[in-house]
């Protein structure tokens, strides 16, 4: 019930970012979120998934919590034989290259992250795994 729930709200989410072009579902409680495009890894089928996401250093960010289940996302396993995608940031379409960060880079941003919204904390305990950061270096296009 609970993951229909969820994808029942990222549905009706993604729909009011679009239609507004980021004005309603742009933000939620403290958080701000964008539109992931990704194609699925065996189908080829497009998917567009709302996330929170964070700002630093001229590139986004996003934590792929999923929720503290113990698996990664989707749209992570998506992005991996495809990391040149695009995002869609307050009525924006940027292209991007999206890159998993690890070391001193992952623990500045998961500092950053979960200094700006503590519940990432309660995932990782729920998780049963590392909990991956994704950057979105935006590019030429």
């Amino acid at each position: 019930m609970k993951d229909r729930l969820i994808k029942w709200f990222t549905a009706l989410n993604t729909f009011w970012i679009r239609a507004s072009r980021g004005r309603l579902g742009g933000k939620l409680g403290s958080q701000t979120i964008l539109l992931l495009h990704t194609l699925g890894r065996r189908t080829g089928k497009k998917y567009i998934t709302p996330i929170a996401y964070f700002s630093l250093d001229g590139f986004y960010f996003v934590i792929a919590s999923n929720w503290g289940k113990d698996v990664n996302p989707a749209w992570y396993h998506n992005l991996q034989p495809n990391p040149r995608t695009v995002i869609e940031v307050n009525g924006k379409t940027i292209p991007v290259d999206a890159r998993k960060v690890h070391g001193d880079e992952y623990d500045r941003l998961w500092k950053f992250a979960t200094e700006r919204h503590p519940p990432y904390l309660d995932y990782e305990k729920m998780a049963d795994r590392h909990i991956p950061i994704v950057i979105f270096i935006p590019v030429a296009g």
